[in-house]
């Protein structure tokens, strides 16, 4: 009986590749969830609140589109940062589309309704209504609230892809998006609510000077608050996947978001009951510090995964399962970007592969070194084999040493040098018929045809 090879999902064409993909349905699904929350959170924001004495106005669709392209800087700003910091195995562009629309959507939705809640259960429990109640809901309640919802999509991705989290940059990475992602939106609401405010009180007077005045308090001075605060829940989930001891797989996780809700609480807190003076000179003495010390951290941790990589590959290497010159054109960052600009001018197809033989080198690294720390298991063991078999397949078409190569132009740009530098004149072929080519007597200038039996004079 004869049996007929099924070909693997890679080898089948794209639209039916991404029908059978099930990241396909889980996108299509985020998407809609993500649409939905929105949705709600507009209609919400849309409506007239009760106030004291009042009755605060809703936004409108003038106020929330000049809102949305004054915070889209703030937002571009931080997705190429957090793109930019995970650069030895970036996370696939679904991680990143998942993090910054849960951030969103999702975690705003979350946020806003439990806020919205605690807000009118203490300002009638407490204070009758008193307005003040707001500022003890944003130090005691919405660090816990929002903290909470901007990471539960990271717990959610180390729990069902643990083994593709194999760096703490990428987990950092993908928590500032997430953050970055909560901030957008809720700089959004802020700068409509001056808008409206500022628009119908003659008391707040030039509404362009107040919005200008939040757009670089919120969008500039204090635009890291947010990512920095839930970095710190990442870098706890990060140290929880790569560790082995138990208690600290729960611990670290706790901690991180404790640490991340304790530096919201005391933002959140003096920003409400200091002055302006106070707050530049805790903004210049405490936040800053903080903040450099975050990055020097984030600089010191690329070196350090660099040496990782490159022990971890040689021992691969003293297998031989790897070639001599891994270790070190793979842990290195200006030799990964060389292979990539060289990739990248010799076709799509070479840059892809290149691309995925990088990403392919960096995890295989981490599972080894998970495997030197004793907390994988046959899975994660599996998973280095298809990595290595991967390797083997990409090996022909992709960049993997850059030492020595040269940048070649790209056929379009030598065809343009050619088309610039050509002679501008016609072909003989393009000629009417029964011209021919001109002889050479005929592209002399000045002269006429000698008689060939003339002598030289005595």
């Amino acid at each position: 009986m004869s049996v007929v090879a099924v070909p693997s999902l890679a080898e089948q064409p794209l639209p039916l590749r991404l029908l059978r993909s099930k990241w396909t349905w889980i996108l299509l699904a985020a998407t809609a969830l993500f649409a939905l929350c929105l949705y709600d959170q507009y209609q919400m924001v849309m409506g007239d609140a009760d106030a004291v004495d009042n009755v605060a106005p809703g936004l409108n669709f003038s106020a929330v589109k000049i809102s949305a392209g004054l915070a889209f800087w703030t937002l571009l700003f931080w997705v190429v940062v957090f793109l930019l910091i995970d650069r030895f195995h970036p996370a696939r562009p679904n991680l990143w589309y998942l993090s910054l629309g849960w951030g969103i959507s999702v975690a705003t939705f979350v946020s806003i309704y439990i806020n919205t809640w605690a807000s009118v259960k203490l300002g009638v429990e407490q204070t009758g209504g008193d307005p003040a109640a707001a500022a003890r809901t944003a130090t005691f309640i919405a660090p816990f609230v929002e903290e909470a919802a901007k990471a539960t999509v990271l717990f959610w991705l180390a729990i069902l892809l643990r083994y593709r989290m194999v760096s703490k940059l990428t987990m950092i990475s993908l928590a500032g998006l997430s953050a970055a992602g909560f901030a957008f939106t809720e700089n959004i609401i802020y700068y409509c609510r001056v808008i409206v405010y500022s628009s119908g009180t003659i008391a707040v007077g030039d509404p362009e000077s107040a919005l200008t005045q939040i757009v670089w308090a919120r969008g500039v001075f204090t635009a890291f608050g947010h990512p920095l605060f839930t970095c710190m829940t990442g870098l706890g989930i990060a140290i929880a996947v790569r560790t082995r001891s138990k208690l600290v797989r729960v611990l670290a996780p706790v901690t991180g978001y404790l640490f991340a809700s304790l530096l919201h609480m005391l933002f959140n807190s003096q920003t409400s009951i200091n002055s302006e003076d106070t707050l530049y000179m805790l903004y210049f003495l405490v936040v800053l510090p903080v903040l450099l010390s975050l990055v020097i951290a984030l600089i010191r941790q690329e070196f350090t995964q660099g040496k990782l990589i490159n022990a971890r590959l040689t021992d691969y290497v003293r297998m031989g399962w790897l070639a001599d010159s891994d270790p070190v054109a793979f842990a290195k960052i200006r030799y990964r970007f060389r292979a990539l600009l060289i990739a990248l001018l010799r076709g799509w197809r070479v840059f892809v592969a290149t691309v995925r033989m990088q990403r392919t080198m960096t995890e295989l690294a981490y599972i080894r070194d998970a495997e030197a720390r004793g907390v994988m298991d046959e899975e994660a063991k599996a998973r280095a084999k298809e990595l290595i078999l991967r390797i083997q397949g990409l090996r022909a078409l992709a960049i993997t040493d850059p030492r020595g190569l040269k940048l070649g132009l790209p056929p379009v740009w030598k065809k343009l040098k050619a088309l610039v530098t050509r002679r501008r004149q016609p072909e003989y072929s393009q000629l009417p018929a029964g011209w021919g080519a001109p002889s050479a007597s005929a592209t002399d200038v000045g002269y006429s045809a000698v008689n060939p039996t003339w002598d030289p004079p005595a």
